[in-house]
């Protein structure tokens, strides 16, 4: 199992509309890229004022998932929630 975790780090003049991320950009990725299930977090207290996690059933399947046509379009929306620059992270879950 893979999982890859999207952070975005806080910062001075950094915007974050987490409605809009939650309602439209979460749910863009996921239909794109055939997913049903992900995790979102708010940042409280921290390095982050967000992050997701999105589980991939292999590498393969991620590196296709990284290749749909739709991918694109997820990566464009992006400045439509935010002006950080996110942070990813994969990660081959072990136990």
């Amino acid at each position: 199992m893979i999982k890859v975790s999207v952070f975005y780090p806080s910062g001075e003049g950094s915007t974050f509309d987490h409605e809009y991320y939650r309602n439209s950009h979460v749910p863009l990725a996921m239909k794109t890229w055939g997913l049903t299930d992900s995790e979102i977090e708010k940042g409280i207290n921290g390095p982050y004022v967000a992050a997701v996690h999105f589980r991939f059933d292999s590498l393969d399947a991620l590196n296709a998932a990284m290749a749909a046509p739709g991918t694109g379009d997820v990566m464009a929306d992006v400045a439509n929630y935010t002006n950080i620059t996110p942070v990813m992270q994969t990660s081959e879950i072990v136990s």
